[in-house]
């Protein structure tokens, strides 16, 4: 190679040389930026994010609120964030069972109770997680005017016959259909062995429950009636909850026959004893279907002017089991054992006499069925717990819901 050619390529190669660390020197920078070591290449390898902020929370009713309405659902209302838990606890400390629904809303699952004092707590979080709050909120509910008082039949821890529906009795009329559908939601009941029925409304002061059939021998039976803090109508407001226990005894089923003069006791199905009665004469004649045992009394007054027939008689009976309101009793009758068995003579009470009335008392458990057939009356629904005397359609026409409850 001639000198000029070497000098020439000597040239050109130390420009490449040159060119080639230059490269190296640009990439070496690049891939070795200062940044620190939270920076991009630097120990943390991304970018670190500041935390979001917390949410705000508004809770309704606001804190403090007084007179509040019992129905009311608690608003909680969320901006930055997403809720994780709502608590709601009474005075005592104890939880109130609700939900959050879709709209934002806790709505417990019965009402508040009236002029009680509640207190809840809010947790939210930031979308990510982080910024955890908590708010809390206390109130109280309004004390009603006008308040809606209640009786439940059985007794609480009573045993009673197959027969015996459950009845509630309501203080002041409940008209509206959507008056009376709220009480009927309101109403539960729990059974060992489930069984198919339903609540009918025997007048506006009164809603009955019967199984669709006789409720089985050893049911054990929990009535919960939810109506403290629910509202009926404008300012009428249920006042407290009731809870009944009751268990079902054996199967007694009495059928008597006016025209036989009989009347025959079974006991889960087994003839257990026959008893010669008289019922009601022509012009007293005694009701005629399906009864419960209502009640029962070891001395009663009778007074002729309860039915309609003031001075006929006024005397003291004993053993007395009552089948209607208007005052029909199987009872002791000594004054007229001469015709038990062969006629009827009485006002339209069934007539035995005191030893095989004594017996029939002690046999028989509220609730329990009493068939009477032969008589020209027929038994009205409303003249006691008659539940018997419709038909399961019959039965079901009276709920306000329109269903069935399948327990």
């Amino acid at each position: 190679m001639s000198g000029k050619s070497e000098a020439s390529a000597m040239r050109n190669g130390g420009t490449l040389l040159i060119s080639t660390c230059a490269v190296v020197l640009l990439c070496t920078a690049a891939c070795t930026s200062s940044s620190g070591p939270g920076g991009p290449g630097g120990a943390g390898g991304a970018l670190e994010r500041a935390p979001l902020p917390p949410p705000r929370l508004v809770i309704t009713p606001a804190h403090g609120a007084k007179k509040v309405p019992p129905d009311t659902g608690i608003g909680v209302k969320v901006t930055g964030g997403k809720i994780t838990a709502v608590s709601v606890v009474d005075a005592k400390g104890r939880a109130v069972g609700g939900a959050l629904t879709s709209d934002g809303t806790w709505r417990p699952t019965w009402p508040f109770k009236p002029a009680a004092a509640y207190t809840v707590r809010v947790q939210a979080a930031a979308p990510d997680g982080g910024n955890v709050i908590t708010e809390r909120a206390a109130f109280t509910t309004l004390k009603p005017k006008r308040v809606l008082e209640t009786g439940m039949s059985p007794l609480d821890g009573e045993k009673v016959g197959i027969g015996m529906p459950i009845q509630l009795l309501l203080s002041k009329p409940v008209t509206t259909q959507k008056d009376r559908a709220a009480v009927e939601r309101s109403l539960t009941v729990h059974m060992s062995k489930p069984v198919e029925g339903a609540w009918s409304w025997v007048s506006d002061r009164e809603v009955q429950y019967r199984p669709r059939m006789y409720w089985p021998t050893g049911e054990k039976v929990t009535v919960v009636a939810h109506l403290a803090g629910l509202r009926i109508g404008r300012d009428l407001w249920g006042l407290k909850d009731r809870t009944v226990h009751f268990t079902v005894g054996p199967r007694h089923i009495t059928t008597i026959n006016s025209k036989t003069h009989r009347a025959v006791v079974r006991d889960n199905g087994k003839v257990v004893k026959r008893i010669p009665v008289s019922l009601g004469k022509p012009g007293y004649e005694s009701w005629s279907g399906t009864m419960i045992a209502q009640e029962k009394a070891p001395d009663f007054l009778m007074d002729s002017a309860t039915i309609g027939i003031p001075g006929e008689y006024l005397h003291h009976t004993k053993w007395n089991v009552r089948m209607t309101y208007s005052g029909m009793f199987f009872h002791a009758a000594p004054w007229s054992v001469g015709d038990q068995g062969r006629r009827n003579v009485s006002h339209g009470c069934v007539n035995a006499s005191t030893t095989n009335a004594h017996w029939f008392y002690n046999f028989t458990q509220r609730g329990d069925i009493i068939r009477v057939t032969g008589t020209s009356r027929k038994l009205q629904f409303g003249n006691g717990p008659t539940p018997w005397t419709k038909s399961w359609q019959e039965w079901l026409a009276g709920s306000a819901l329109k269903t069935s409850t399948d327990a």
